[in-house]
């Protein structure tokens, strides 16, 4: 396992920069980057959007919508994925060594787009299925023409759901505002998942889970088939040490959000490596087998820094990384 990457997102607009700040940078562990500030399309949702099976849909002014047929939103969207692989291949031809990608996952897409009534995705559990299924199916392909583009890459897949706790607590409101939709049963959230979480291993990539969430629901994302969990460290309480002990035990790798966009620098490398430090001692694990189990990151995108803040925190996380290497137990 390397030992510091970004989570997915960045200030920039140009591919070209982010490919180049990527390899230069993330030299161990380089992903494809996400620019939403150049719109609608290049955001999360309609980055994975472009992805779906026979789900097309459009933007409205409440956000993505399942449309009647492929339209310029959905073009504008598969526009901005293929710059973005582009410049990664550009930059990225003879790379070797593990590479990510990035989707947003079923239960954050389901409820973040609308069906055509005005209604969330998410209440209808039929639609759920066909989306969960749409999606899997969409990233076999992904999975496919990235590994045209890097061949010699070994890919991951982080499926992200920033919505997961609040799907399953039943927090995600109607339309109205008024009601809030029932949690699924968590038989049914663990089949979504797994069904997306089953079509990337059966492509050849490794499945990870990223949420940066204070609740997030480690055994269910473990039990759904993820092999990397992806969580901001400095969120932590001991009440997830457990599961976490349990997916470390079963050989699971861990992405480590310890670098806050709001104090984003090196100046304190050690200081920023405390949270996981702190974690690694109550699991209870040798402090030697730290910098093979867990990465680095940022707490979460850096879409909404500056160009310097984002680079100030990848540094903060090779800095912090360095510290892990050296001298593992503080």
């Amino acid at each position: 396992m390397a030992s510091w990457t970004g989570v997915g997102s960045y200030p920039w607009e140009d591919p070209d920069e982010a490919a180049r700040t990527v390899f230069g940078e993330l030299t161990q562990l380089p992903h494809l980057p996400e620019l939403p500030a150049r719109g609608a399309g290049a955001d999360i949702i309609g980055r994975t959007a472009a992805l779906l099976v026979d789900i097309p849909v459009e933007v409205q002014p409440t956000g993505w919508r399942v449309a009647r047929g492929p339209g310029r939103d959905l073009a504008r969207a598969g526009s901005f994925l293929s710059y973005d692989l582009e410049a990664v291949e550009r930059h990225g031809a003879d790379y070797t060594g593990p590479f990510k990608v990035q989707a947003a996952g079923p239960w954050t897409l389901a409820a973040s787009v609308e069906l055509r009534s005005g209604e969330r995705m998410l209440g209808d559990r039929g639609a759920v299925a066909d989306l969960a299924a749409s999606l899997a199916e969409g990233l076999r392909a992904h999975i496919a023409d990235v590994a045209a583009r890097l061949p010699g890459a070994e890919l991951i897949v982080q499926i992200d759901e920033p919505s997961l706790p609040a799907v399953l607590a039943g927090r995600v409101p109607t339309a109205s505002g008024y009601r809030r939709i029932p949690a699924p049963d968590p038989v049914v959230a663990r089949e979504r998942l797994g069904g997306v979480f089953a079509a990337i291993a059966g492509a050849g990539a490794l499945p990870a889970a990223h949420c940066c969430a204070e609740d997030v629901p480690i055994g269910l994302l473990r039990r759904s088939g993820a092999r990397v969990l992806g969580l901001d460290a400095t969120l932590l309480t001991p009440g997830s040490d457990e599961a976490l002990g349990e997916a470390v035990e079963d050989g699971a790798g861990l992405f480590l959000g310890v670098a806050a966009r709001a104090r984003a620098g090196v100046s304190d490398p050690v200081g920023t490596v405390d949270p996981v430090r702190e974690l690694w001692n109550r699991i209870g694990f040798a402090p030697e087998s730290l910098a093979g189990t867990v990465v680095l990151t940022p707490v979460c995108g850096l879409a909404g820094t500056s160009p310097e803040g984002a680079r100030a925190a990848l540094d903060a996380c090779r800095e912090a990384a360095r510290v892990l290497r050296d001298d593992p137990r503080g």
